[in-house]
C-alpha cells in the first residue's frame, strides 16, 4: 500500500490573475489528491494536497515550475493531518478576472475510486467538465479555448 500524507502550502511570487489555483488543481485530478486551494484575505495562495506521497511530491515539483505567466514561484510546505473522511479537492471561491468572470465558484473534483494517476491531456480535459458543470452560462462564455 502506497503511504499515504498531507501536506499544507503557502506559495509566494507571481501567483495571482496566472492560473495557479487551476494548475494546483489540475494537479490534484492528474494524481488523484484530496484537498483544496483558496487565497486568503491577502491574495496569498494557500493549497492542501492529501495522498500517495510520491505523487504529491509529482505535484510539487511541477507546481514549483509554475504557470506559463507566473514568475518566481516558491512553495513552502509544512504536514498536516491525514484526514481519512476527505475525498475531495475544491478550490475555493474561484474567480478569473483575466476573464472578467466575477460570480465565485466553489470549483469540486471527486476523488477517482479506483485511485489511478491520469494524464495531463486527461485532467484537463476533467477540469473542463468541473468548469462545464459549475458555471453559469454567461460566464462558460468567457472561457477561452486553452483555458
Amino acid at each position: 500500500m502506497a503511504e499515504k500524507e498531507a501536506v499544507e502550502a503557502t506559495v509566494t511570487g507571481n501567483d495571482q490573475q496566472v492560473g495557479f489555483r487551476a494548475m494546483v488543481m489540475k494537479q490534484a485530478i492528474a494524481y488523484n489528491l484530496a484537498g483544496s486551494a483558496r487565497n486568503d484575505a491577502n491574495e496569498i495562495v494557500h493549497f492542501t494536497l492529501q495522498g500517495d506521497k510520491h505523487r504529491i511530491d509529482s505535484a510539487l515539483a511541477t507546481l514549483q515550475e509554475g504557470t506559463k505567466r507566473s514568475s518566481d514561484i516558491k512553495i513552502a510546505t509544512t504536514s498536516a493531518a491525514i484526514d481519512p473522511g476527505l475525498n475531495a479537492f475544491t478550490i475555493v471561491d474561484w474567480t478569473s478576472s483575466s476573464r472578467n468572470i466575477t460570480n465565485t465558484y466553489n470549483l469540486v473534483f471527486e476523488l477517482r475510486a479506483d485511485d489511478t494517476a491520469i494524464s495531463p491531456t486527461d485532467a484537463k480535459a476533467a477540469w473542463h467538465q468541473i468548469l462545464e458543470k459549475t458555471l453559469n452560462a454567461d460566464d462558460l462564455k468567457k472561457l477561452q479555448p486553452n483555458d
